[in-house]
C-alpha cells in the first residue's frame, strides 16, 4: 500500500521489486529514458486523443490502471513517484541481487538480440531521449518513439516465448512533482531542491597512476548528425559510464579527454569524442592558463569532425564551468566549425565543467565561469543609468542659467526704465 504522493526511496523500491528477483522466470526487461514523470501518461494520453503516444500494451495498460485511479478518486490526488536518487542506482541494485547476464540493447535490433532463458537475463534498452527544448509536441513525438521501441522489444521475446517482467523508468523527473510534507516551504526553493537532486551525479574522472587528472561534467552532453539523427551521451558517459577512456593523455602542458562509444545509435558503429587542452605561461598575467583549443569528432574511425573553441579558458589551477556550449552562435562558448565534416554536426552541453590540469582530491577547483562581469542586463542597466542622469544634468544647468531682477520699480519715485537692450 502506498499513499498520495509517497516518494519511494531506494530501500522501499528494492523491497518492491522482491517478487522479481524470486520468480521462477526471471527475465528482465528495463527501459531507460533519460527523464519521465507519471504526469506524462495522464497529460499526453488526455490532451493528444487523436495522438495518443501510448500504444505498445506495456503503456496501454499502465495508461487505464492510472485513469482508473483518478476517476474513482472523489477529488483530486497526486501520485505516488520513485525518488530520483532510486532509479540512478536502480541498475546497480539490478545488477547485485540476482546474478543476471547483463545485454545492453543499444542498437535497437531487435533480430539480433540472443536471450538463453535458462538462466536470468537483464536487458537494459536504452530509449531515445526526450527533446532538450521542452516543447509539448517534440515530447510527445519522442514518448510516440519510444513506445514503438518498448512495443518491438516485448513482442520480439512473446514471439520466442519467454516469460519477462518489464520496468520502465528513468534518470530524473520531466515534470517537477509536489511534496505533501512539504507545503509551508516555499515553491522556488523547493523546485531547486529537485532540479539538484535529479542532476546531482559524479562527474567523470580519468586516472593516471593514482591521481586524477581530468575531470569532466555535464547535465547534457547531445550531438546532433546531419540535423537528424539526435545522439544522447549523458547516461553513457555519467551514469552507466559505458565510455571508454583509455585513449585519454595527460601531462603539464597537454591533456586531451577521449570520449569512445560503441553503437551509439543505430547506423554508426563507433564514435570517438576528444577534447584537447593546453597548458601555457603567458607573460602579461604573470600566471599559466588552460585553454580548450579544439574538439573533434571521429566517426567510424575515419570521418574527422573538427571544431575551434572560442571563449574556453581559465588559470591553470581553476577548472572551467559554462551554461551553454555548442555549435549554436547563439551560446556563450562557440565551438566553430574547422573543415567541411564538421559542419555535418551539432552540439549541445549544458552546465559544463572541466578541469584538465591540477586535479586536487578528486574535486573541481574553484570554477572560472563563461559568463563575463558585464552582462547585457548590466549594461542595460548602466545605459538607463546614463541616459537618466544627463537629464538630471541638463535640468539642473538650465535652473541654474535663470537670473533674477537686480532693479524694483518703486512706486513713490519715477516709472523704471529697462533698455531693450538689458
Amino acid at each position: 500500500a502506498v499513499h498520495e504522493g509517497q516518494v519511494v526511496s531506494a530501500e522501499e523500491l528494492t523491497a518492491l521489486l522482491q517478487p522479481v528477483f524470486t520468480q521462477n522466470s526471471r527475465n528482465l526487461v528495463l527501459f531507460l529514458q533519460d527523464r519521465l514523470s507519471i504526469d506524462d501518461f495522464t497529460y499526453f494520453s488526455e490532451s493528444y486523443d487523436n495522438k495518443n503516444p501510448f500504444q505498445n500494451q506495456v503503456n496501454k495498460h499502465l495508461v487505464i490502471f492510472l485513469q482508473e485511479i483518478l476517476q474513482s478518486s472523489p477529488s483530486s490526488l497526486v501520485l505516488p513517484a520513485v525518488e530520483c536518487k532510486a532509479t540512478r542506482s536502480l541498475l546497480n541494485v539490478l545488477q547485485e541481487s540476482g546474478g543476471w547476464k547483463l545485454t545492453n540493447v543499444t542498437n535497437l535490433n531487435v533480430s539480433q538480440l540472443e536471450v538463453n532463458a535458462s538462466y536470468p537475463n537483464l536487458l537494459v534498452v536504452q530509449l531515445q531521449p526526450l527533446a532538450s527544448d521542452l516543447k509539448e509536441i517534440s515530447t510527445l513525438e519522442a514518448l510516440a518513439e519510444n513506445d514503438k521501441i518498448i512495443g518491438r522489444v516485448t513482442m520480439a521475446l512473446q514471439e520466442r516465448g519467454i516469460h519477462f517482467s518489464v520496468i520502465y523508468t528513468a534518470v530524473r523527473p520531466s515534470r517537477i512533482s509536489r511534496r505533501t510534507d512539504a507545503v509551508a516551504e516555499l515553491r522556488r526553493q523547493l523546485m531547486a531542491a529537485e532540479e539538484e537532486e535529479s542532476l546531482s551525479y559524479p562527474p567523470l574522472n580519468v586516472t593516471t597512476g593514482n591521481y586524477t587528472c581530468i575531470l569532466f561534467y555535464a547535465s547534457n552532453f547531445s550531438l546532433k548528425a546531419n540535423s537528424s539523427v539526435l545522439i544522447d551521451l549523458t547516461n553513457a558517459t555519467f551514469l552507466t559510464q559505458s565510455v571508454d577512456i583509455s585513449a585519454s593523455e595527460c601531462s603539464d602542458s597537454n591533456t586531451t579527454l577521449s570520449l569512445k562509444y560503441t553503437r551509439p545509435v543505430n547506423g554508426i558503429s563507433s564514435l570517438e569524442i576528444r577534447f584537447l587542452m593546453t597548458n601555457n605561461f603567458y607573460e602579461v598575467s604573470a600566471r599559466r592558463w588552460f585553454t580548450l583549443d579544439s574538439v573533434e569528432i571521429v566517426q567510424d574511425g575515419e570521418k574527422l569532425a573538427k571544431f575551434n573553441v572560442s571563449g574556453i579558458s581559465a588559470p591553470a589551477e581553476y577548472s572551467f564551468h559554462c551554461q551553454l556550449v555548442g555549435t549554436s552562435n547563439l551560446y556563450p562558448a562557440r565551438l566553430v566549425p574547422s573543415n567541411n565534416e564538421a559542419r555535418n554536426w551539432d552540439v549541445l552541453i549544458s552546465k559544463l565543467q572541466i578541469q584538465g590540469f591540477n586535479v586536487v582530491n578528486n574535486q573541481f577547483s574553484y570554477a572560472s565561469d563563461c559568463t563575463g562581469f558585464f552582462t547585457p542586463g548590466i549594461w542595460m542597466g548602466l545605459v538607463t543609468s546614463i541616459i537618466l542622469l544627463w537629464i538630471l544634468t541638463y535640468g539642473i544647468h538650465m535652473i541654474m542659467q535663470l537670473t533674477t531682477n537686480n532693479r524694483f520699480d518703486d512706486p513713490k519715485g519715477p516709472a523704471l526704465s529697462v533698455p531693450q537692450t538689458e
